[in-house]
């Protein structure tokens, strides 16, 4: 039995605001507790505690490390759905992922709210890794709250000191990573690891309506590069009008040019979505999917002057920035990143998110725009 060393989790963990203690260790928060406090929203809040994008960022000699940690996931009645995964990088390169299979499940029933928490244990993940020194990233769960119980190696892990250009992300359930299969297979975290940058990743599922409290704290949060994806949520809770969503956005932009008047923003509209591109919101879910025990989406609103669409908003979005003396800031059109072509060979699985391939288009895409020379981020 290989002797390991505990070393104290939260001097290793990047991409969170803050770190809660509880009592099972710590858990990442990618809000921080001021917005949690302020509008402790029940989707907001399980969204914000899935640690998309965080990930424990160590170098060391270690040929094995643990990680002890108590996830807690919901599932839903009926649905076979996916567990989320932890994926080790070493040097850059995924190695490995692992599945998760502990911890705490919280089961609701969609078609009655109603919810119970089945309790469980914590899961300890353990790798062999290569000699000599290395770079090592455990990516945490992009679907599934988890406390951080221990961190174990047989040599001693250095916090790595920060190099890479920060890029701040704010987005949908789609930039949290939703279908996608690992936390390093999300779109993001693909087009971040092509681009050679940190990513600090505020995509939240559901949660992307041009909320002050995002602007604030994207405001205050360190960042060299900046990106922002509106509008499918905007539409598929129909939770503006034409006339409230432009000066919204407008003052969104403002608030994240107060503390980054000059860093590089780009202004991405929403990919292809057939429900919603003529149809506003607000979006359910197909009751007939549900029954066959699959999850799918249908819009169910009806097209007025003044109601959000896609095709609606990408036009605003556009003449935002048109409308903006800012030359650092950037309009992406989102049917760059994925399109009509492409719904038809990558099809949406649940008519709303892409799946893991999908995923990587996008990332891949995002990146070539982005990250190469001439790129808003080049």
């Amino acid at each position: 039995m290989v002797s390991l060393r505990s070393e104290p989790v939260a001097r290793f963990v990047r991409g969170a605001a803050e770190l809660e203690e509880t009592a099972r260790g710590v858990r990442p928060h990618r809000l921080p507790a001021w917005v949690r406090d302020r509008y402790p929203d029940p989707q907001l809040l399980s969204v914000e505690s899935h640690p998309s994008g965080v990930r424990l960022l160590m170098e060391t000699e270690a040929r094995t490390v643990e990680l002890v940690l108590h996830p807690t996931c919901t599932a839903y009645a009926g649905l076979n759905r996916p567990r989320g995964s932890v994926d080790l990088v070493v040097d850059g390169e995924v190695v490995a992922s692992s599945v998760l299979v502990g911890g705490d499940v919280k089961e609701v029933d969609l078609r009655t709210g109603e919810a119970v928490l089945l309790p469980g244990e914590a899961q300890t993940e353990r790798w062999n890794l290569a000699e000599g020194t290395k770079v090592v990233e455990i990516w945490l769960p992009h679907n599934e709250m988890v406390d951080l119980v221990a961190l174990r190696a047989d040599a001693p892990l250095w916090p790595v000191e920060p190099g890479r250009r920060i890029w701040l992300h704010h987005g949908s359930s789609i930039s949290h990573g939703s279908n996608a299969a690992t936390p390093t297979a999300i779109w993001p975290a693909v087009a971040a690891r092509l681009g050679g940058v940190e990513l600090h990743n505020l995509g939240l599922g559901g949660s992307a309506v041009v909320d002050p409290f995002t602007a604030r704290v994207m405001r205050d949060r360190p960042a060299d590069l900046i990106s922002v994806k509106l509008g499918i949520n905007v539409v598929n809770f129909d939770a503006m009008r034409l006339r409230a969503f432009v000066p919204a956005v407008h003052g969104f932009l403002d608030t994240i040019r107060d503390g980054h008047p000059e860093t590089p923003l780009v202004l991405v509209s929403p990919i292809f979505c057939g429900i919603h591109e003529d149809t506003p919101g607000p979006g359910a879910l197909d009751l007939d999917e549900l029954a066959a025990g699959r999850r799918a989406f249908i819009a169910t609103g009806t097209p007025e002057p003044g109601r959000l669409t896609l095709k609606v908003v990408r036009e605003a979005l556009e003449s935002v920035v048109e409308g903006r003396d800012d030359a650092n800031l950037h309009y992406l059109d989102g049917l760059r990143l994925y399109g009509v072509e492409d719904a038809v060979a990558l099809p949406l699985p649940d008519a709303l998110h892409p799946d893991t391939a999908a995923h990587r288009l996008i990332g891949e895409r995002f990146a070539r725009y982005a990250f190469e020379d001439g790129g808003p981020f080049g």
